[in-house]
């Protein structure tokens, strides 16, 4: 019989270590920033998996390349800061043109068996669409190379063998994936206690929100709306896979 769904589940997560595995610069905040601010408090070393260089995350017309991919990795390092992560990893990805494939999915493998997390959050590679919302291609394709990271290829040592033989990277089993985004979740994370603390971290992502007067408003709706129904006041909202 599966698992009954979860009405909720404890802020500190019980886990020492996680990774964020997410296509963009402002991902990881938008989609678990409460979530991650929690787990930190609690002492759980996190660390960042950026996939693309968010080259194309622009309206201006007078922004380059060459200016915005930096300035996003600076966003997402005083971002991560504000949350309690300095550990971030850019893959430094095309962004728009990200495809889970072979070499992908070794990339992420290497960070996984290089952290040794016990549980790993990314995209959830099902959501397709919302009423109003396309998911970015860019999220499904990492939320499937990271499922396929995760197993089985982080997990047995047959599995991209280089890892092992070259670099020393032993295999790992991960404990836990949360998939943020998800569309039918079971896991919803009280973050009523870290809310101001990842407004404040979205507040570093000056490039991508047009207005910041808005912001909290709009954060707090969304958590509010996420928690409708699951005996809290405000959540983020997950699917939640345990690995045996």
């Amino acid at each position: 019989m599966p698992d009954m769904p979860d009405t909720g589940a404890t802020a500190d997560g019980g886990f020492a270590r996680a990774l964020i595995v997410m296509a963009h610069p402002d991902d990881p905040e938008f989609t678990a920033g409460g979530t991650i601010a929690a787990w930190t408090s609690a002492g759980t070393e996190v660390a960042y998996v950026i996939v693309t260089d968010g080259s194309k995350g622009t309206s201006d017309r007078t922004m380059s390349v060459e200016r915005l991919v930096p300035l996003r990795e600076r966003e997402q390092r005083a971002a991560g800061r504000t949350l309690g992560v300095d550990d971030i990893t850019f893959l430094k990805l095309g962004d728009g043109e990200i495809s889970p494939d072979l070499e992908l999915r070794h990339a992420i493998t290497r960070e996984i068996r290089k952290h040794r997390p016990d549980v790993v959050v990314t995209h959830d590679p099902a959501l397709l669409y919302w009423d109003h919302y396309i998911n970015h291609p860019d999220h499904r394709a990492v939320g499937q190379a990271t499922l396929d990271a995760v197993f089985p290829t982080a997990r047995d040592w047959l599995n991209a063998p280089y890892l092992l033989q070259q670099e020393g990277l032993e295999p790992h089993h991960v404990r836990e994936v949360y998939l943020a985004g998800a569309k039918d979740p079971d896991t919803w994370i009280d973050i009523a206690a870290t809310i101001e603390t990842k407004i404040d971290a979205l507040r570093e992502h000056e490039s991508q929100i047009k207005d910041m007067g808005a912001l909290p408003g709009r954060i707090h709706d969304r958590a509010a709306g996420m928690a409708d129904g699951h005996g809290m006041a405000l959540a983020e909202a997950f699917k939640r896979i345990r690995l045996p």
